[in-house]
């Protein structure tokens, strides 16, 4: 698999308090775009869900792509261990915000897989994110012809890895 790169020359750094009670997806998406932040990297360190909803991405048994995501996977109540996500935007220009992390649920089974950040709730506590910003280009969700999936590819800037 080919890796698409770019860097950018500066970078903002931040630390969120991700509010009880929201989305996943507008705590990050709102807090973001009234930084003027359009496209970041973000490491979730860890908090409670009220509502986790989540799906894994086994290898397709079709073989039309290199994985298959699954129907979604309530996991209730959970604990985040740990997440890493990306804030890019749709074909469409909105926001998409991709997440993957480990955490518990309500009996403590350690699960992981792709977080839904739209129905994903955040629970009682603030849950602490560490953002970087992606300034000087943007991640677009665009189809990949070699894994036949729509990934975040970036575009734009002229520093970049003829990958």
């Amino acid at each position: 698999m080919r890796i698409h790169s770019r860097s950018a020359r500066q970078g903002r750094h931040f630390r969120l308090a991700l509010q009880p009670g929201a989305s996943l997806y507008d705590s990050l998406v709102g807090v973001l775009a009234s930084a003027g932040v359009a496209n970041a990297s973000m490491t979730l360190l860890g908090g409670a869900f009220s509502h986790l909803d989540y799906c894994t991405a086994p290898p397709d048994p079709a073989h039309h792509r290199v994985v298959a995501y699954t129907e979604p996977i309530s996991a209730g109540p959970a604990y985040l261990i740990f997440g890493n996500a990306t804030l890019g935007k749709t074909d469409a220009g909105g926001a998409l915000v991709h997440c993957h992390a480990a955490f518990c649920n309500a009996g403590g089974e350690p699960l992981g897989g792709h977080i839904i950040a739209q129905t994903t709730i955040i629970g009682p506590s603030p849950i602490s994110v560490l953002v970087t910003a992606l300034d000087g280009f943007e991640l677009r969700a665009t189809y990949d012809a070699e894994t036949n999936l729509r990934l975040l590819q970036p575009h734009g800037a002229e520093d970049h890895d003829p990958a």
